[in-house]
């Protein structure tokens, strides 16, 4: 399950991709899938492991092309261990709302891609985040949980004075926004919030018209997620990224 469009937000062959909080690696597995370089970054070291394991397998059968190079490694998203400029494209999905310095990861962000490249970046939107937050202390309220909700002024306020040029954005996953407000309200055991689940499996795994369709068209009002894409102005210079 994507969030980032790869429609909107096209990745090259050859180019050189940094995925971080990639947790399981969807969207470092399809960057390769592509024929991109991948370097996938988290703080799990389960995750980081898992998702060495799944470049390999997809190596193995033939799923990425041949000559591209992929990576997983752990690390903190506020001290990259990348040298300025390394990347084409970096992307941070449902990562930023979970740490507290929000604004040193953002520099971070655009210290490693290179002048000319592109960022995506995925949040909870703010009114369904909301919602689950009224619902249950429990939800946000836990270690390692969500520290902050996002408007999305807000975060293109914050990649601008980062050094990077918001360029559009758009919603997601409205499906989801309705399962979270349940397992919020009733709890992950409870009937309806199973039922809801399987629903959500099978969406995902057969992607049938109506659901795919149902989803397009409630995602401007209930979309789960504010995924907002960027530019690093090809001229930026040094102070610009720490400014």
């Amino acid at each position: 399950m994507l969030t980032v469009d790869f429609a909107k937000f096209p990745i090259s062959p050859g180019e050189q991709v940094l995925d971080l909080g990639c947790g399981f690696g969807r969207h470092a597995f399809e960057a390769l899938r592509r024929g991109a370089h991948v370097v996938a970054v988290d703080r799990s070291q389960d995750e980081v492991a898992e998702v060495t394991a799944m470049f390999a397998a997809m190596k193995a059968a033939g799923e990425a092309p041949a000559g591209v190079v992929s990576r997983a490694v752990r690390a903190d998203l506020l001290a990259l261990p990348f040298p300025d400029a390394s990347f084409d494209v970096v992307m941070a999905s449902e990562v930023l709302e979970h740490i507290p310095a929000d604004e040193l990861a953002m520099a971070e962000i655009a210290r490693v891609v290179r002048p000319g490249g592109r960022v995506a970046v995925t949040v909870p939107r703010y009114w369904p985040e909301r919602v689950c937050w009224a619902l249950s202390q429990d939800y946000h309220d836990v270690a390692g949980g969500h520290v902050r909700i996002y408007r999305g002024d807000v975060l293109a306020e914050r990649l601008s004075r980062a050094g990077l040029v918001p360029t559009g954005s758009h919603h997601a996953h409205a499906l989801h926004a309705p399962y979270w407000w349940l397992n919020c309200a009733l709890g992950k055991e409870s009937l309806p919030s199973r039922a809801y689940h399987r629903m959500l499996v099978w969406d995902i795994v057969k992607r049938p018209w109506v659901t795919r369709f149902a989803e397009r068209s409630l995602n401007p009002v209930l979309g789960k997620s504010l995924v907002m894409y960027a530019d690093k102005p090809a001229a930026a210079k040094a102070a610009d990224v720490a400014a």
